[in-house]
């Protein structure tokens, strides 16, 4: 269950992050995120998909938690 946290809140970290980025033009930042978004998917997708109710609970807990590391992550860089 650790795995499945910690995989959803890097990959909504991630997305929020280049969220910013992208919002605020920060090309190169935008295109890294934006692989290594696609790279910890890869991880995820079948993790998930056909998972029961509990550890789908897990992901959406971790990806709860990722938005907010985004969201903190994009100002302490770009502010």
């Amino acid at each position: 269950m650790i795995k499945t946290f910690t995989l959803a809140w890097l990959q909504v970290t991630l997305i929020c992050l280049n969220t910013w980025q992208i919002a605020n033009t920060h090309y190169i930042g935008a295109l890294i995120v934006g692989f290594l978004i696609s790279l910890i998917w890869t991880m995820n997708v079948g993790r998930v998909a056909l998972s029961s109710w509990h550890t789908k609970l897990i992901y959406s807990f971790g990806a709860m938690c990722g938005t907010g590391t985004g969201l903190f992550l994009a100002q302490a860089i770009y502010q």
